[in-house]
């Protein structure tokens, strides 16, 4: 007769991969396949986590393999028995749900005579500027409440994009007349002389991180690196085979991404000139914007299928797809903000054509809020300014003529107190946030939890 056996403990949510029971088992089952469907194996115990993704499988105390790695439905001393399943584990208890919210700060702002394509923050937090294709760049202040400082005008066609210069003091501009302008914000005044040298429209344009350099992509499907002293091109990079829709430097500047309605994403190498990396889907859709994550370990990319696809470049997959949005026609853009109550999370925020704004949780895809009716068509522009322990601000820009202010709320729909800090408003907080040498860099990143540590961002 055989001897009695305890039932087995139901594993725990945190229970360690590297058990030895779970070790031994892999061991004894390394050369065999097995099924992916669990449900197909009614002789292995499977445990959950507080996310509800299955973690933990093993193989039941009650059970035995054969020495093929199969499933023997016969006990050891050879007599036929019915196979019962061990009682599952209870699941832990969920976890809170995360919880975003915007609202608007006052009325929009329509002093633009035609579509506005692209709005940005300056990185220290003080100020926003909006471009258009009425021809012209509009400086905004954020404090005590969104005001308009200057407009620039000087280029000869609409403008489609605009980037600052890290520190604040300076505004790029692309245009469809092919040139590129710079602009003095501290006092408001333009740059004498435009880059000239594209073939065709200035589509996307970004500063490097020390700001010596600019980075413009264009309609004639070039990618250009410009010293922005001189105001010369230092090397032109033959990128794509269609207009390039979105250009971004890593954090260090080492690296620039670019992307277009090819389909293609590329990582160049700012001092050769060489092309590191090539991102394609399968589906092959347009990439329309593209952008590294505060940490560069990762780009966005924003393409006509209405997903926003997170990339690990180095090993050259995409690890998320974010959707819920619409995009299928026009160049959106967005941002990734930082998650105030939690320093380890971040969020995803982005433009729909539908006229809404779409923001989600960058490690679970969740959509954490929707903004209907942000504008009365596409929303073409999505810039958020994010420091920890403080509520994020964001601004959006559409084709109805107009940009919005938003500010995070609490879940009560309530804002904190605000208290004046050195002349600028802040909400319970001092303004000089975690020097960038303080931040502790992780040597790797799980898939599962991209993006867990989120690094200090600019400003």
């Amino acid at each position: 007769m055989a001897s009695e056996r305890s039932p087995p403990e139901p594993l725990s949510a945190d229970h360690n991969h590297d058990s030895p029971r779970t070790s031994s088992w892999r061991r004894r089952n390394s050369l065999t396949a097995r099924p992916r469907d669990y449900d197909q194996l009614p002789d292995r115990e499977i445990t959950e986590d507080a996310d509800g993704l299955e973690r933990h499988v093993t193989q039941s105390h009650d059970r035995r393999l054969t020495s093929s790695g199969s499933r023997s439905s016969y006990d050891r001393y050879g007599s036929k028995s019915p196979l019962r399943r061990p009682p599952r584990s209870p699941l832990t208890p969920q976890k809170p749900k995360k919880m975003l919210k915007f609202e608007p700060l006052g009325l929009p702002l329509d002093m633009h005579l035609r579509g506005v394509s692209a709005v940005k923050f300056s990185p220290d937090g003080t100020m926003f500027a909006s471009c258009s294709a009425d021809q012209t760049l509009m400086l905004w202040k954020l404090h005590p409440h969104p005001h308009h400082i200057h407009t620039f005008e000087g280029h000869l066609a609409g403008l489609s994009c605009l980037t600052w210069s890290p520190d604040s003091r300076m505004i790029a501009t692309g245009s469809d007349d092919k040139c590129i302008r710079l602009w003095s914000t501290s006092p408001p005044k333009p740059h004498p002389n435009p880059l000239i040298g594209h073939h065709n429209y200035v589509y996307s344009i970004a500063f490097s991180p020390k700001g010596n350099m600019l980075a413009s992509g264009s309609f004639d499907e070039a990618v250009f690196l410009w010293d922005v002293r001189s105001g010369r091109v230092m090397r032109s990079l033959p990128a794509h085979s269609d207009p390039v829709g979105g250009i971004d430097f890593s954090r260090d500047g080492t690296l620039v991404v670019s992307c277009a309605g090819d389909g293609l994403i590329r990582v160049w190498d700012t001092l050769t000139g060489q092309c590191l990396k090539t991102l394609v889907h399968e589906d092959r859709k347009g990439v329309t914007s593209v952008q590294f994550v505060p940490n560069s370990r990762y780009v966005l990319a924003w393409t006509l299928d209405s997903c926003i696809r997170l990339w690990d470049y180095a090993a050259g997959r995409c690890v998320k797809t974010y959707q819920g949005h619409e995009n299928a026609r026009y160049s959106l853009t967005g941002a990734v903000g930082r998650d105030r109550d939690d320093p380890k999370g971040a969020f995803v925020v982005s433009g729909s054509e539908d006229g809404s704004v779409v923001a989600w949780d960058v490690s679970s895809k969740e959509v954490l809020w929707r903004g209907e009716g942000a504008h009365e068509g596409p929303v073409m522009g999505v810039d958020v300014w994010s420091k920890e322990g403080e509520r994020s601000w964001m601004v959006t820009c559409g084709l109805d003529k107009k940009v919005r202010v938003w500010r995070e709320v609490g879940e009560d729909g309530k804002d904190e107190p605000m208290a004046e800090v050195n002349g600028l408003l802040s909400r319970g907080m001092e303004l000089d946030g975690v020097a960038e040498d303080q931040v502790k860099v992780e040597p790797s990143v799980e898939e599962d939890t991209i993006m867990e540590t989120v690094e200090e961002f600019q400003g």
